[in-house]
């Protein structure tokens, strides 16, 4: 028996698919930071110099969130609960050095083990870009490291002399709180229970960007989930669709943070709008009609049987692919090397 009555049984396979059967469920989330992450490479800050709207010509640079950086703190997240429930043990799957290759974090994000055997992740997401432009959109701090008695001057050791200010002083940039990246995340040939572990996954993860710091905060607020039986628009697009938006409705008031309700109307108006050009089929909850499913979704995740009924489920038909798929390749791979 189903878990969710708001949702036609028939938008999900019954199994997890060895091949792809050309059904998707396209999460529609906007990011949006509260506190000062960062999602950077080599020490700087992720961006990239693209137009402002659809309409709108204009080229700005806009702060990037990559792909990695999105999908890695959810899957993290499902692991925990999968240990937590006692669906994983710690010393039989280690993220990035021994996967299990059996359970859903597995089957379901993919792997790969050199010759042990690799899945393809069934969960496909694409770098986020900022709504506002990057010279809105981050704030460069300079850090220092204060003596004990709470200055950053020098009681007179190591050499230096008392009282002075030391040179231990770096800078780097932050990206705002209140910076929205709309984001789409795609599961591929979803069933049941995989389209809740994936649901759950980004309704509870709350850090994104650079896992040493203590900031990084950042909260996701999901308008919709489209099914479909084919890739919808990209990331890049709805954005600059949501740009053309807000700027036709005078939204737009630098330097004063983006309003998060004028942007949540603008994502939801903008994703209509290219969907109703989409040359695809698809089922759309978005707006009041999702309302219902997101309800129903949380009430199964807000409680102990909820979530562990979910996870049970989605063990299950991850152990079942395994047994159905993966022993098949460890045994080809044995074979190959005899």
């Amino acid at each position: 028996m189903g878990l969710l009555k708001t949702v036609d049984s028939q938008l999900f396979q019954a199994e997890i698919p060895y091949k792809p059967m050309g059904k998707y469920a396209h999460f529609l989330t906007i990011r949006i930071t509260e506190s000062y992450p960062l999602f950077q490479t080599d020490g700087e800050l992720n961006k990239a110099r693209v137009r402002a709207g659809v309409k709108d010509k204009t080229t700005i640079s806009r702060l990037s969130m990559f792909k990695r950086k999105q999908s890695t703190p959810e899957r993290l997240v499902g692991r925990e609960l999968l240990r937590k429930y006692e669906f994983m043990k710690p010393e039989e799957c280690e993220y990035n050095v021994n996967f299990a290759m059996d359970n859903p974090d597995c089957i379901i994000y993919g792997f790969a083990i050199g010759d042990s055997g690799s899945e393809k992740s069934k969960v496909v997401v694409d770098t986020a870009f900022s709504i506002t432009a990057f010279d809105e959109s981050h704030e460069t701090f300079t850090l220092n490291a204060p003596f004990e008695n709470g200055t950053m001057a020098s009681k007179g050791e190591n050499g230096s002399k008392p009282g002075e200010v030391t040179s231990r002083i770096n800078q780097q940039d932050h990206i705002r709180p209140q910076v929205f990246f709309p984001s789409i995340v795609t599961l591929k040939d979803p069933t049941e229970a995989s389209f809740l572990y994936v649901f759950n996954n980004i309704l509870r993860t709350r850090h994104y960007g650079a896992q040493t710091t203590r900031t990084g905060r950042v909260r996701n607020e999901l308008i919709g989930v489209i099914f479909a039986d084919g890739e919808i628009t990209s990331n890049l697009r709805w954005t600059q669709a949501i740009y053309d938006q807000m700027k036709a409705n005078n939204s737009l008031n630098s330097p004063e943070p983006l309003d998060e309700d004028e942007v949540i109307t603008a994502a939801k108006n903008a994703i209509a709008t290219l969907m109703s050009e989409e040359f695809i089929v698809h089922t759309d909850f978005i707006g009041d009609v999702f309302e219902p499913l997101l309800k129903e979704v949380k009430s199964l995740t807000a409680n102990e049987a909820g979530i562990k009924s979910i996870l049970q489920k989605a063990d299950a038909e991850a152990k079942a692919y395994a047994n159905k798929h993966i022993s098949k390749k460890k045994t080809a791979v044995k074979a190959g090397k005899e």
